[in-house]
């Protein structure tokens, strides 16, 4: 039986397999395993530095990722909202738009809007 490959390895493996081995390795065997954050608070460090810096082709396994790790549909959506007056309303909502589509997927209730 083979063994089930990482994203990165589906996603890069065949091209850049040290890549893939890095991300793997250092980025989530080592880095999101440090005790100094919890996963939920790296989820949103991440989730806000990547709206920030407009990655959008991250966004959403990080959106999926940061509700695995504990953060609700309404926290993401304050997020977002918060960092439109920081990162640039273009970015947030492009974010808005990768996000209304995950809690979709994911069946998580979009929360109501005051």
């Amino acid at each position: 039986m083979t063994p089930q490959q990482s994203a990165a390895q589906q996603l890069v493996g065949d091209v850049t397999p040290k890549l893939a081995e890095l991300t793997d390795d250092v980025l989530f065997g080592d880095v999101w395993e440090r005790p100094g954050l919890s996963k939920r608070d790296r989820s949103l460090v991440t989730v806000t530095a990547l709206v920030a810096l407009y990655r959008t082709d991250q966004i959403g396994f990080h959106l999926r990722t940061a509700l695995k790790n504990g953060l609700t549909g309404e926290e993401l959506v304050e997020a977002v909202t918060h960092l439109a007056f920081y990162a640039g309303r273009p970015n947030a909502m492009t974010a808005a738009i990768l996000l209304k589509d995950v809690l979709a997927e994911t069946d998580t209730d979009t929360p109501s809007q005051d």
